[in-house]
């Protein structure tokens, strides 16, 4: 069988590609692929849903409105990255082609994820996004941390894949299908092998656990993210967590929706656990870059609440838009704050620099300290920080809606402990800047990085209907 290609709705991720090879020959070849793939991105705006890769009326690859949202912040966010990474690449003399090529082959994999809609489509994209991050964990050759970090995640990913793998191969025994939508009809009638498949729900459960480090799949994070570059470590807390919950969003709610009852209630432990722990050791943290680990591990449990309320029997569809809106503003606000460590400086000891290190930044930097903060009031949920405040709303509605009035109370008593850990950050940027303490002129990449973050979040905080009501179209 010859099945045609629709070569506009692959675009995006085509490009990235193509254009990430180029990149190790020719300088600012991946900025312009970046900007290319997203004027594709405007294309597809008004010429969605396509569909390419089909057999029936099932497709493998999809591009609706879920798909263009994701791609839209994996772009913008990818812009932010290598902006940011420009400084680093320049004073490590980090390989920059390398560094370029690594960076827009995981972006491609993480654009072809949120359009999947077969099982190994989902995991082949899955790994095309990890595998160049444990070579970019690990490109700082000089640095035992940095090669500490990429061991640690490639063994840990390995670990996950091949649960996952498993996962859905007792998934496809029990379905005879890797279409999402196949799975789910199949699963919607009665079959003697439902406990089957509902073994194989938990396992990939499981495997997109680590992918997105929800507690107790979490340990690998804050090392990790200790001993990358700082643009490595931004990729990893906002584009690759943010391609982990699509893929997730996208098994839950078409494949395995009608064993919500399965695995509703483990998703919901997951998120209260990760939402506690992520913000009780951030509580101790000392260093920024830690600090942010902990609180991305946290975030995932915030993420994971609304799909966790699905147990109790609540509409997929609104819970699985909650999360998706939660995830899209989640990964410019955070991508920002990332944008800005760069600034106070990643050399030495202390990956991003210590808390203290930002201490004065309003002095000499007031924008930059201002940027920051609105940043962390954002992640905090708090006025100005409209765009946190309205994604943290809806994931409370959701997993009220859903039944799960004890998800809503735990998810309260995190946010008011988050509180303190992000105003604790903001109120070091405006006190005086202590005596000998100075900060280095902000180069121009990584202020039009920290720009492009401010803008998204602004536009997030003065029309949020924007993420927060598109659902999946299946």
């Amino acid at each position: 069988m010859v099945q045609t290609v629709d070569y506009l709705a692959i675009a995006p991720p085509l490009i990235l590609a193509l254009f990430g090879l180029a990149a190790l020959f020719v300088r600012y070849a991946g900025f312009v692929g970046l900007i290319l793939a997203g004027a594709f991105e405007v294309v597809l705006l008004f010429s969605a849903p396509r569909r390419t890769f089909c057999v029936d009326s099932s497709c493998s690859f999809v591009v609706d409105d879920f798909t263009l949202l994701f791609q839209t912040v994996t772009l913008i966010a990818g812009l932010v990255v290598l902006l940011t990474a420009h400084v680093e690449i320049r004073d490590t003399r980090l390989p920059a082609g390398e560094f370029h090529f690594l960076t827009l082959a995981a972006m491609a994999g993480a654009l072809t994820l949120a359009a999947g809609r077969d099982l190994v489509t989902l995991l082949v994209s899955l790994e095309v996004v990890s595998l160049p991050l444990f070579a970019l964990v690990a490109l700082r050759r000089y640095d035992g941390r940095s090669s500490e970090a990429g061991v640690k995640m490639f063994l840990v990913s390995v670990v996950s894949t091949a649960v996952m793998l498993f996962g859905i191969s007792l998934v496809y025994g029990a379905t005879g299908s890797l279409f999402l939508d196949r799975i789910g009809a199949v699963l919607a009638t009665p079959s003697p092998l439902e406990s089957v498949a509902g073994v194989g729900v938990v396992l990939v459960l499981v495997g997109f656990g680590f992918k997105v480090s929800a507690v107790p799949f979490h340990f690998w994070a804050p090392d990790t993210y200790q001993g990358s570059p700082v643009a490595v470590a931004a990729f990893l807390s906002v584009i690759s967590k943010a391609a982990g919950f699509a893929g997730l969003a996208l098994v839950l709610s078409i494949a395995f929706g009608p064993l919500a009852s399965v695995w509703g209630p483990l998703v919901a432990v997951l998120a209260a656990v990760s939402m506690t722990v992520g913000n009780l050791v951030a509580l101790r943290q000392k260093t920024a870059m830690r600090l942010l680990a902990w609180s991305s591990i946290a975030q995932a449990g915030y993420m994971l609440a609304p799909l966790g309320a699905a147990g109790g029997g609540a509409p997929l569809d609104g819970l699985v838009a909650a999360t998706i809106g939660y995830v899209a503003i989640y990964a410019l606000m955070n991508i920002g704050v990332f944008a800005v460590i760069s600034v106070v400086g990643w050399i030495g000891e202390h990956g991003g620099g210590t808390l203290d290190s930002y201490r004065g930044l309003a002095r000499t930097h007031p924008l930059t300290a201002v940027a920051l903060a609105f940043f962390l009031a954002c992640l905090a949920g708090l006025p100005p920080g409209l765009a946190g405040l309205f994604a943290k709303i809806v994931v409370f509605q959701g997993t009220i809606l859903g039944g799960y009035g004890w998800l809503a109370v735990i998810m309260a008593v995190n946010t008011v402990i988050g509180l303190f850990y992000y105003l604790s950050w903001a109120t070091r940027l405006f006190a005086p800047l202590p005596e000998g303490a100075a900060f280095d002129r902000i180069a121009r990449p990584v202020g039009a990085a920290i720009g492009v973050a401010a803008a998204g979040t602004v536009l997030m905080s003065v029309a949020p209907q924007l993420v927060l009501g598109i659902s999946l179209g299946g």
